[in-house]
């Protein structure tokens, strides 16, 4: 095994233990990377810039929240995301909230990640729906240009549902939907990742640690990563992971044969 193997391997191994899989990953198409490229992603991946991981355990309750940028579209008032003490959050003693005061449905809370984009991520959250009834919409949010334009991966644990919209502008698009069998548990799993396969662009969605969607759409590329909120939900979250999936790209040139 060369050298440029074992670098492909060891980071597609790191993204299983990362990610608690032990499952194969999405195959991707084989992409031209100049050699410039190749190095800035071995230096990345040798520097473990691989990975971002918030827990929001670093930061007094009280203080405000640090690294990220929030934004509210399609309502008013100012958006409210907060880190709050919790003994029994996934990861102890803090849990972020957000309590949004939106009253259409069109109205959305996002919380961005400050100077982080990825072509195709890889993103993962723990959530809590705090209403009576499991009351609350959101999840997660990637290929954002802008606070206009981004797709999102949104739960209604009420409703029991799952869907992947594409925001541009006025124009929100339902690209999948599916009904959902939450577990019986107080915290769920949402996870989302973006994949090239055969030249084509695919979004996958796991809830609770099971695939729900997976859908086909090339509108947005390079984009920042974060959460979302919508209408008028109360909403906990925890664990917020991220990583490139860059990793499964071949890092040598393919055979010639």
């Amino acid at each position: 095994m060369n050298r440029f193997t074992t670098s492909r391997y060891v980071a597609v191994l790191a993204a299983l233990i990362f990610h608690g899989q032990l499952g194969p990953l999405p195959a991707s198409a084989i992409q031209a990377e100049t050699p410039t490229e190749k190095q800035a992603n071995l230096k990345q991946q040798a520097l473990g810039g691989l990975f971002h991981r918030w827990t929001f355990d670093q930061q007094t309750p009280e203080d405000a929240l640090s690294g990220f940028s929030q934004f509210i579209v399609g309502g008013d008032g100012p958006p409210v995301w907060t880190v709050a003490a919790e003994r029994e959050a996934p990861s102890p003693p803090n849990i972020l909230k957000a309590e949004s005061s939106c009253r259409t449905g069109s109205c959305y809370q996002l919380l961005v990640a400050a100077k982080l984009e990825y072509e195709y991520p890889d993103v993962s959250v723990r959530l809590r729906f705090p209403g009576e009834g499991g009351v609350g919409q959101g999840g997660i949010v990637i290929g954002l240009q802008d606070e206009q334009h981004f797709y999102a991966a949104i739960i209604d644990l009420a409703a029991k549902t799952l869907e992947v919209v594409r925001v541009l502008g006025d124009q929100v698009t339902v690209l999948g939907e599916a009904a959902i069998t939450p577990k019986p548990v107080e915290w769920h799993s949402l996870r989302m990742n973006r994949d090239t396969i055969i030249s084509k662009d695919v979004i996958e969605v796991f809830f609770d640690g099971k695939l729900m969607l997976s859908v086909r759409d090339q509108t947005l590329g390079l984009g920042e990563i974060g959460l979302l909120v919508r209408g008028q939900s109360p909403l906990h979250f925890d664990s917020l992971h991220a990583v490139p999936l860059f990793s499964q790209r071949p890092v040598s040139n393919p055979a010639a044969y």
